[in-house]
């Protein structure tokens, strides 16, 4: 228990976002948060049911006085991202997030917050709980994995929803209105490579390459900040062609919607270019630290001797290898040619693992456009196919194609425009929303994303707004006051 945060306003939202955050519930491990919300449900009294996947709706009905009003859903996702710092010491399969104030900020020590997407949650089980706030009849969706392939969203039946308008509390700026997202789809390359020994004049290292930002592989894609596999890879290949390094281990990145902020590698170079290759990392360290100063002001490069490794990758994979992530796209491949500022296409070389005789790189490809979005997956398959590795698709989704003459879409404007005297900001994101994949069953149901300012969601940095949280608050409970009648 966290009693500062039990303490903020609006107290019963944020008591109910410790009592989530003491409960493990990573992606594809939410066995105890399902267990967790379907008691919550059932305890209040209210019809709790859970599907065979293990998605949760809770029905509450209408408020007195407002059982004419359209029924709604409130959606979140009961899964977070699970990352850390490597110097912090913390189990997310038993440990709940240790939390901390600071100023106007919750965040949490040296892991991510959950914010995304238990803020939203905690909003909705404050609203199953109240016996005070009004509110039409309600459709409670709790999603699992919605972090690592949807797979809630993907198989929740048609039939089990009857509301005509969605309301996902899922977004990270409390200005913004969101009517639209970026489908995705997984790309993995795998492979067994030959190994051979180490030579015997030759020292081990470790290359470690950290401190970089990170964050959303969607969201903050478009601001520059460096792929540690991407800039390890460069390291290796310069490396390789300057030195003849052999490379024994790479272990970077973590999960596909994050944006890899460490790299590690074990490496063998022969005795003689022992003093060059050090001076190389030491130079190649000032070269990236002024190359990446404004996005990433807490990179670091180092190198320390290590027991030499048995086995090396064979040379001929290793330069097919170094040559294939070189050529795979990361970043932005095409911005929206209709939004302005909007990523349409992009790629996030997420995870490399090359170790004992096996690979496998993970890639997260999304875009707003299906085809394009299954065009760049192919130039990526493509490029790992040209070093022999088998590559797969995987957890396509679709994307959300925005309806700005909603009529939900209007009240929330306007209603925005009514409290804050200025225009909310109407727009699509480049982050994979459950929208566009509950659509598919419920194509009729009008859908709007919102939420308080998140920083840093997907990285230990992630932290949540108090000031931002109580607008939020105060916005999504005169937003149910004002729903429409039933036609």
């Amino acid at each position: 228990m966290n009693t500062t945060v039990k303490n903020l306003q609006p107290t019963e939202l944020w008591n109910h976002f410790d009592d989530l955050n003491a409960v493990p519930r990573g992606s594809k491990k939410e066995e105890k948060v399902i267990e967790f919300i379907k008691n919550f449900g059932e305890k209040l009294g209210l019809k709790t049911i859970q599907d065979e996947v293990g998605n949760v709706i809770i029905y509450k009905p209408a408020s007195a006085g407002m059982e004419k009003l359209t029924t709604i859903v409130l959606q979140s996702h009961l899964d977070m991202v699970h990352q850390k710092n490597a110097t912090t010491n913390f189990n997310f399969d038993t440990q709940g997030i240790e939390m901390i104030v600071d100023g106007d900020w919750v965040k949490a020590d040296g892991t991510t917050l959950g914010a995304d997407n238990g803020i939203g949650v905690a909003s909705i089980m404050t609203i199953l709980a109240s016996k005070t706030i009004p509110h039409p009849a309600i459709e409670a969706l709790f999603t699992i994995d919605e972090e690592t392939g949807m797979t809630g969203a993907l198989n929740l039946k048609g039939g089990l929803l009857d509301a005509k308008i969605l309301l996902n509390l899922d977004t990270e700026d409390d200005d913004e209105l969101t009517i639209g997202c970026a489908g995705g789809v997984d790309v993995t390359a795998t492979l067994s490579y030959e190994q051979e020994n180490a030579g015997a004049n030759s020292k081990a290292f470790r290359i470690t390459l950290n401190g970089l930002t990170g964050g959303h592989s969607g969201m903050d894609i478009h601001r520059g900040r460096g792929n540690a596999n991407k800039l390890m890879n460069r390291i290796l290949s310069q490396a390789t062609e300057q030195f003849g390094l052999r490379i024994s281990i790479i272990d970077g990145g973590s999960l596909r919607n994050a944006i890899p902020r460490e790299s590690f590698a074990e490496v063998v170079v022969e005795e003689k270019n022992v003093a060059a290759f050090t001076a190389f990392v030491s130079a190649q360290e000032q070269i990236l630290k002024a190359e990446h100063n404004t996005t990433d002001p807490n990179l670091k490069l180092t190198v320390a001797t290590i027991s030499t490794p048995v086995k090396v990758l064979s040379l001929p994979f290793q330069k097919k290898l170094i040559r294939a992530i070189y050529a795979c796209p990361n970043g932005i491949y095409r911005m929206s040619p209709d939004i302005a500022g909007l990523v349409q296409t992009s790629n996030n070389v997420a995870r490399i693992l090359v170790q004992d005789g096996n690979l496998s790189i993970q890639c997260l490809t999304r875009s707003a456009v299906d085809s394009e979005k299954m065009d760049l997956a192919n130039a990526i398959k493509s490029a790992f196919e040209l070093a022999d590795a088998s590559v797969t698709f995987a957890g396509s989704y679709p994307g959300w194609a925005p309806k700005p003459d909603a009529a939900i879409v209007k009240l929330m404007s306007d209603l925005y425009f009514e409290r804050y005297k200025e225009k909310a900001k109407v727009n699509a994101c480049h982050a994979g929303l459950e929208c566009g994949i509950l659509g598919t069953n419920y194509p009729d149901m009008e859908m709007v994303s919102f939420g308080p300012n998140i920083r840093g969601a997907h990285s230990p940095d992630e932290k949540v707004q108090i000031s931002s949280v109580q607008k939020y608050w105060e916005f999504l409970l005169e937003t149910l006051k004002r729903i429409p009648s039933k036609n």
